[in-house]
C-alpha cells in the first residue's frame, strides 16, 4: 500500500486534471507508443524565471514567496496542502490526533531519510521545533524568524510553544500553552519544514550574524540546506540562479523533472523575453500588459485564484502617520478603481479589508473610505497640514521584483504617487531591492508609507489579520493592546461560527483604526512554454516540481 503522502502526489495529478489547470495548448508528445525511447527525448531540466533571490536557504528564516518557492522543492513539513487548495493535508505526518485543545499527537511516515542520510523520526521533529523556539538575538528578529515569532507569539518562555516529546520513532507530541485553532494549517508553511539535525549542527545553522536591519545568513543557510523533499541542493549563485537536482532516494513519487534551475530575472519584461527566447520554461507574475501577446504567441497561461491582498502600509512611528485623520486622508485620496484599471491584471477586485472574501470573518459591512480628494484635503487641514505646511512623508517601495499581490511595484507607486500628490501630500520616494526592502520594513523603523501585501499561506483568518496585526511590529509601528487581545482571543476559538463573528468584529476594528489601506486582490498569472503540459498551480503557491509534466 502506498503511504498517505505518496497517495497525495497521485491524487494531486488527478486534482489538477479535474480542476482544468492542466496546460492544454500543446498535447504531450510521449503518447504515441514510443515507450522509453520517446520519453528519453524529453529535456528533464525545468528552468523557472524567478523574480529575485531566496532570502535564505534555511526555511526557518523565510517569510517571502521567492524563498518559499525554492524551499518547497527541498523541504517538507509535518503538514502539506490538498493540491489546488489552501486546506491542510498529511505530509511527513501521515495522521494526527488532538486529545485536547492544546495537544497534538503526530504519527509520522516511516523509512524517510534526509538528503544527508540522517533518519527522519520524532527526535528530528522535536529538534526542529525546539530549535526555533530557542532563537535569540538576530535569529529571533522579525527580519529572520518572522513566522515563528508571529504564529508562536514570540520565543522561549514568551511563546505559546509548550514543548515536544518523541514518544517513539514514529510518534511526536507537540503541546501549546494556549489554544490556537489555526495550528495545523499553519504547519503547512515552509517555515515549519523539518530539517536534518545533523546538517543544522554541522554547518552552524544558528550562527547568523549582522543586525536585524541587515542580517547575515549562516553557512547552512547559504549553501547546505538539507531536507526530505524531492530535490536536493546543488549550487547557488546570488543574483544569477539556484540549481537543484532530483533526490534519487526520495520517499514519495519523483516525477519526470531531474533538474530545477531558478534563474533570477528581476525585470518583468526580461522574464517575458527569456520565455520567448526559450531560455526559461516558465515564470510567475506575468505583467498584465503581456498577457494577450503571450497567449496569441501560443504560450500557456495559468491563473491562480487570488488568495491575496495588496496594501499600502503606514508606519505610525513615522512623523504624521500616528494621526488617524492623516491615515483617513491618505485612504480617501486613493482611487482604487483607477489603480486596478490602469496597472493591475484583469479580474482584480478592490479590497475593502485585509483579507479576501473566501476567508472566515470577511465583513460585508466593514467601514470603507471612498475616493474623495476634497474630503482628504479637509482631513489634512484638520490634522494641521496646509499648502504652506504640507504633510511630507517617505514612500518606500521595492524595485526589480514582482509579487503575486504586486506584479509591478514601480507602476503601482507611480499611480499612487500622482493621487497622493494631488491632495497636497509631499512624497519622498525611497527604493530598495527586494531582500533589503523586507529587512528595512520588517527589521527597522526608518520607513513611512510602503507597498506590501500577502498571499495567504493557509485558509485561516489568523494568517491574514493575525499575521499583520497580532502584536507590535516594526512594519506598522503601533501599540494597540485592545486589537492585539481581540486577535489573541479569536485565534483560540474552536468553531467556525465563533470565529466568523469574532473576525467580522476584528475587521471592523481594524478598518476604524486604519493601520493601512487595503488596495486590491490581484489575479496572479504564470506563463509557460508549450512543452510544459501540466503545472500544479496552487492558491497558496504550494507548487512542488516533481508534479510538473513535460513533453519534447
Amino acid at each position: 500500500m502506498l503511504h498517505t503522502a505518496r497517495r497525495r502526489w497521485l491524487t494531486g495529478a488527478a486534482a489538477v486534471a479535474v480542476g482544468a489547470i492542466v496546460l492544454t495548448a500543446c498535447a504531450s508528445q510521449r503518447d504515441d507508443g514510443g515507450g522509453d525511447d520517446q520519453a528519453s527525448d524529453v529535456d528533464t531540466t525545468f528552468v523557472f524565471g524567478a523574480s529575485g533571490d531566496p532570502a535564505s536557504l534555511d526555511p526557518a528564516f523565510a517569510s517571502d514567496g521567492e524563498t518559499f518557492r525554492v524551499a518547497r522543492q527541498m523541504f517538507e513539513g509535518l503538514v502539506g496542502t490538498v493540491p489546488g487548495t489552501a486546506d491542510p493535508a498529511p505530509l511527513l505526518a501521515k495522521s494526527w490526533d488532538q486529545p485536547d485543545d492544546t495537544t497534538y499527537v503526530f504519527t509520522l511516515e516511516e523509512g524517510v531519510k534526509f538528503h544527508d542520510g540522517t533518519d527522519f523520526n520524532a527526535e528530528a521533529v522535536c529538534y526542529n521545533f525546539d530549535r526555533q523556539n530557542a532563537f535569540t538575538g538576530v535569529a529571533a528578529s522579525q527580519s529572520m524568524a518572522y513566522y515563528w515569532g508571529v504564529i508562536m507569539r514570540g520565543f522561549g518562555d514568551e511563546s505559546i510553544y509548550g514543548g515536544c516529546t518523541a514518544d517513539s520513532e514514529t510518534q511526536a507530541t507537540i503541546t501549546l500553552k494556549q489554544p490556537f485553532a489555526g495550528f495545523i494549517p499553519a504547519l503547512s508553511l515552509p517555515s515549519f519544514s523539518i530539517q536534518s539535525p545533523t546538517a543544522l549542527e554541522e554547518y552552524g545553522a544558528d550562527e547568523v550574524g549582522g543586525t536585524e536591519e541587515a542580517p547575515v545568513q549562516s553557512e547552512y543557510g547559504q549553501s547546505h540546506p538539507t531536507g526530505t523533499g524531492p530535490f536536493v541542493f546543488d549550487s547557488s549563485s546570488p543574483g544569477e540562479q539556484v540549481v537543484l537536482k532530483a533526490n534519487p532516494d526520495y520517499w514519495g513519487e519523483q516525477g519526470v523533472v531531474e533538474e530545477v534551475i531558478f534563474r533570477v530575472i528581476g525585470d518583468t519584461t526580461a522574464r517575458r523575453q527569456a520565455l520567448e527566447a526559450g531560455s526559461i520554461d516558465g515564470y510567475d507574475l506575468v505583467a498584465p500588459a503581456d498577457l494577450q501577446a503571450l497567449e496569441d504567441a501560443g504560450f500557456n497561461l495559468v491563473n491562480r485564484d487570488p488568495f491575496n491582498v495588496l496594501y499600502l502600509g503606514m508606519n505610525q512611528a513615522a512623523p504624521g502617520l500616528g494621526d488617524v485623520k492623516v491615515r483617513q486622508a491618505i485612504a480617501q485620496a486613493i482611487d482604487k478603481d483607477a489603480l486596478i484599471t490602469q496597472v493591475l491584471p484583469e479580474g482584480t477586485v478592490a479590497a475593502t479589508q485585509f483579507m479576501p472574501d473566501a476567508v472566515i470573518g470577511w465583513n460585508e459591512g466593514v467601514t470603507e473610505y471612498p475616493y474623495d480628494p476634497e474630503a482628504a484635503k479637509a482631513l489634512l487641514v484638520e490634522a494641521g497640514y496646509t499648502e504652506a505646511n504640507p504633510l511630507t512623508i517617505t514612500f518606500n517601495y521595492p524595485v526589480n521584483i514582482s509579487r503575486p499581490y504586486m506584479p509591478n511595484p514601480e507602476q503601482i507607486f507611480t499611480n499612487l504617487q500622482s493621487q497622493l500628490e494631488a491632495v497636497g501630500i509631499v512624497l519622498n520616494p525611497v527604493t530598495n531591492e527586494w531582500v533589503e526592502y523586507l529587512d528595512l520594513i520588517q527589521g527597522g523603523t526608518d520607513h513611512g508609507i510602503h507597498l506590501l501585501g500577502w498571499t495567504g499561506d493557509y485558509n485561516d483568518p489568523d494568517n491574514f489579520v493575525g499575521t499583520f496585526f497580532g502584536l507590535p511590529t516594526n512594519e506598522w509601528g503601533f501599540d494597540n493592546p485592545e486589537l492585539f487581545q481581540a486577535l489573541t482571543d479569536a485565534r483560540g476559538l474552536a468553531t467556525e461560527e465563533e470565529q466568523e463573528s469574532a473576525y467580522q468584529a476584528i475587521n471592523e476594528q481594524i478598518m476604524e483604526f486604519l493601520p493601512g489601506v487595503p488596495l486590491a486582490h490581484p489575479v496572479p498569472t504564470l506563463a509557460f512554454d508549450a512543452r510544459v503540459t501540466s503545472y500544479p498551480a496552487s492558491p497558496v503557491q504550494d507548487e512542488v516540481y516533481n508534479m510538473v509534466e513535460l513533453s519534447e
